[in-house]
C-alpha cells in the first residue's frame, strides 16, 4: 500500500466519524440531551476527512517504469515532465496524467493473428518497375522522457494509432518507390531497411518517441514476379554450371598440355643425355685409340705380347698351319720382353710348334 492509498483510508476513517458525530448529535437533541459530543466529533471527521483527502491526492507516486505530465490549471502551461518516485502536486491546480516509458511494439502484418488490428495489414508499396509488394513491419520504441510534454500536447495517448501506423506506412511505401523488385528480393534488401529506418527514427524523434528498432519481417512478391525470379535464378544456375564446365575442360587442356610439354622436355633431356654420352665414350675411345697408337707406333712388338698374354690360361701348344705366316716374331717378341738377365727356359706347357698343312686330298 502507498502513501496515497494511507491516507485516502484516514479520510474514509474521519468521513465516518463525521457521519457517527452528526447521527449521534441527532440521537441526544431528540431525547433532549446536549449535543455538544456529537458535533464536536463531527466537525473533527469533517476536518479530517477533507485534510486526508487533500494531502492524499497531493501525492503523486510515479513507477520507474513511467513519466508524470504535469499540468496547471491556473497558468494553462505544463511543468516538467516527473520520473519516478514520491512527489506533492496542488489538488485541483495541477493534474497530473501517467505515460508508460517502456518498450512499446506496434506491428502490421498480414497474418490476422499476429498485426496490432484482425485480418490482413501488411504495408502495401509498389517499386520503381511497377511491382507489388507486401512488407511485414514491427515499429519498437518508448516515450522520450525528456520529451513527454511534446507527446501530451500533441497526441496523448492516440500516438499509436495516430501517429506511429500511418508514419511508418507512408515512409515505407516512399521508400520502396526508389528501388526495383529485383533489388529488394536480392541484396539491396538491407539498404532499403536502413532507409525505413533513418526516415522513422528523425520522424519519431521530433514527436518526442524513439525508435528503439524497426524490424521488416517479411516481404510478399506477387506470384508472377516470384516466378520469373525463379525462372531467372534457374536459368542463371544452368549458366553457372556451363561456365564450370567449360572452366574445367580449359583446366583439364592446360592440365593434359603441361603434361605433354614436360613428357617432352623430358625426352629431350634424356635424349641430349645420351647424345652426351655417346660423345663423352666416343671422345674416350678416340683417346685411347690414340694413347694405343702411339704405344704401338713407339713399341711394335706391344701387340704379339698382348695377343699371348690374352690366351686362355689352359692353353698349353698352339697350332699354326706351316704355310701361314707367323702373326708375330717369337725372337724379337722375346728379345724385347725378356728382361736383361738371363731368362728360364721354357716349359713344355708353353711350346708353341708348326704343324705342317695338309696337302688337299690326304
Amino acid at each position: 500500500m502507498g502513501i496515497a492509498g494511507l491516507f485516502s483510508i484516514l479520510a474514509l476513517i474521519a468521513f465516518v466519524l463525521f457521519l457517527a458525530g452528526i447521527g449521534g448529535a441527532v440521537v441526544a437533541a431528540s431525547q433532549g440531551r446536549a449535543a455538544r459530543s456529537g458535533v464536536v466529533l463531527a466537525v473533527v471527521g469533517l476536518v479530517a476527512g477533507i485534510l486526508f483527502s487533500v494531502i492524499g491526492q497531493g501525492i503523486l507516486i510515479v513507477q520507474p517504469q513511467e513519466v508524470a505530465v504535469v499540468f496547471n490549471t491556473l497558468s494553462g502551461g505544463l511543468d516538467q515532465p516527473r520520473r519516478s518516485g514520491t512527489h506533492i502536486v496542488i489538488p485541483v491546480i495541477q493534474q497530473a496524467t501517467i505515460y508508460p516509458i517502456s518498450q512499446q511494439e506496434y506491428t502490421m502484418s498480414g497474418t490476422s493473428a499476429e498485426g496490432a488490428r484482425t485480418g490482413d495489414d501488411a504495408v502495401r508499396a509498389r517499386t520503381i518497375d511497377g511491382q507489388e509488394i507486401r512488407i511485414d513491419l514491427t515499429v519498437i520504441f518508448g516515450i522520450d522522457p525528456l520529451k513527454a510534454n511534446t507527446i501530451h500536447e500533441r497526441w496523448q495517448t492516440r500516438y499509436t494509432e495516430d501517429f506511429i501506423r500511418p508514419t511508418a506506412r507512408g515512409i515505407v511505401r516512399d521508400v520502396v518507390s526508389g528501388f526495383r523488385a529485383a533489388a529488394i528480393y536480392g541484396l539491396e534488401r538491407g539498404a532499403m531497411e536502413v532507409d525505413i529506418q533513418s526516415q522513422l527514427n528523425e520522424r519519431m524523434s521530433a514527436e518526442g518517441l524513439i525508435l528503439t528498432d524497426m524490424l521488416v519481417r517479411d516481404i510478399t512478391f506477387t506470384d508472377e514476379f516470384a516466378q520469373s525470379i525463379e525462372r531467372a535464378q534457374i536459368a542463371e544456375q544452368r549458366a553457372a554450371e556451363a561456365r564450370f564446365q567449360v572452366e574445367q575442360r580449359v583446366a583439364e587442356a592446360e592440365q593434359a598440355r603441361a603434361v605433354a610439354q614436360g613428357e617432352r622436355d623430358a625426352e629431350i633431356a634424356r635424349a641430349e643425355g645420351e647424345a652426351q654420352a655417346i660423345i663423352l665414350r666416343a671422345q674416350a675411345e678416340a683417346e685411347g685409340l690414340r694413347l694405343v697408337s702411339e704405344q704401338i707406333a713407339e713399341n711394335p712388338e706391344l701387340i704379339q705380347y698382348e695377343y699371348v698374354r690374352r690366351l686362355a690360361e689352359n692353353i698349353n701348344i698352339a697350332l699354326v698351319p706351316s704355310n701361314s705366316p707367323f702373326l708375330f716374331d717369337f725372337q724379337n717378341l722375346t728379345q724385347s720382353v725378356a728382361p736383361t738377365t738371363t731368362a728360364p727356359e721354357p716349359t713344355p706347357e708353353t711350346t708353341i710348334e708348326p704343324t705342317p698343312t695338309p696337302e688337299p686330298g690326304s
